[in-house]
């Protein structure tokens, strides 16, 4: 998709590690993502630039995101989602009557957050992304259709083993840990262990690993799991 015509977020967190995780599946989601970590920031990049949606969290340095979400109103009608860890059916009214378009509780599941930012897109009539292809060597991934071929043989995975697979796509050549793969793809409310993981990464080399010469699936002892091509 063309650079200009990528939907355009500006993300408002004060966690680091959970605004480098948006950002990353953002980006790999096919948006143009920025990050803010404080209320002030916030006000400043949402007016230097045309955004198309807002991720804001309620508890910011400096300003929260009620003020920052007021500010925003008084010259922007851009949709805005409000991440919190406060749930009360006060804290989501108040937020609402600030002009919030859609209200997340922490932890959340990234496919719900990524399912409400279509939506608010959608309202918009901002144009989405369509028709992406993944091609790693004889390995090819659809994300839309979900569909997976290597060497030319269709390979049915099931939604986890998928969204693993995509995970790991989108990271080729890095390592992964369990804790960073468990909280993508199983995602912050997940309450089981970490061995789940390696449970799935089996399933995944019988599925598109033993058949075939070069291995993709490759184990870092100690640290986690790689994708790369490798005889």
């Amino acid at each position: 998709m063309p650079e200009e015509s990528r939907p355009r977020i500006l993300v408002v967190e004060d966690d680091a590690s959970l605004a480098r995780f948006l950002e990353l599946e953002l980006n790999h989601q096919g948006y143009e993502t920025a990050v803010a970590a404080g209320g002030y920031e916030a006000v400043v990049k949402a007016g230097e630039g045309s955004w198309d949606l807002v991720i804001l969290d309620l508890m910011l340095p400096g300003l929260d995101g009620f003020e920052v979400c007021r500010r925003l109103r008084e010259h922007s009608s851009v949709p805005v989602i409000m991440l919190t860890a406060r749930g009360t059916v006060p804290d989501r009214v108040k937020g609402l009557d600030t002009g919030a378009d859609d209200y997340l509780v922490k932890p959340f599941a990234t496919e719900e957050l990524l399912a409400r930012i279509r939506a608010c897109l959608r309202r918009q009539n901002v144009p989405l992304q369509a028709g992406r292809k993944i091609v790693y060597g004889d390995l090819t991934v659809n994300p839309d259709t979900r569909q997976v071929e290597r060497g030319g043989r269709r390979i049915s995975l099931s939604k986890k083993e998928f969204d693993l697979l995509e995970y790991l796509l989108a990271n080729a050549g890095h390592v992964l840990s369990r804790e960073a793969i468990l909280n993508r793809v199983w995602g912050y409310d997940y309450f089981g262990g970490a061995n789940v993981v390696d449970v799935y990464i089996r399933y995944l080399r019988v599925k598109i690993d033993e058949p075939f010469a070069v291995k993709l699936l490759h184990t870092v002892r100690g640290v986690g799991y790689t994708l790369r091509e490798e005889k």
